[in-house]
């Protein structure tokens, strides 16, 4: 266990930013799950945007690479062409 008082300090500020980006994260994966399970070609070109939205703000923050955000963005605007 830590024996200083920063070390201990440092313990918190990483769970707290674990569950923070854990929390993004998980919504990310969620939006897209629901973007590619949408039929109707106009509604999925609305959540495109919204995804395009998060995906770069968790590769802003570092949450993902922001080569994997590109890809993402990449398949996702491929799905949605093939409607």
């Amino acid at each position: 266990m830590a024996n200083h008082k920063s070390a201990l300090k440092r313990i918190r500020n990483s769970e707290t930013k674990r569950l923070r980006n854990r929390y993004q994260h998980k919504t990310a994966r969620t939006i897209i799950k629901n973007l590619k399970s949408t039929t109707d070609k106009a509604e999925a070109e609305k959540k495109l945007a919204e995804v395009y939205s998060v995906v770069d703000k968790l590769a802003k923050k570092n949450i993902i690479h922001s080569n994997k955000a590109a890809n993402l963005k990449s398949s996702l605007t491929k799905h949605v062409a093939s409607l």
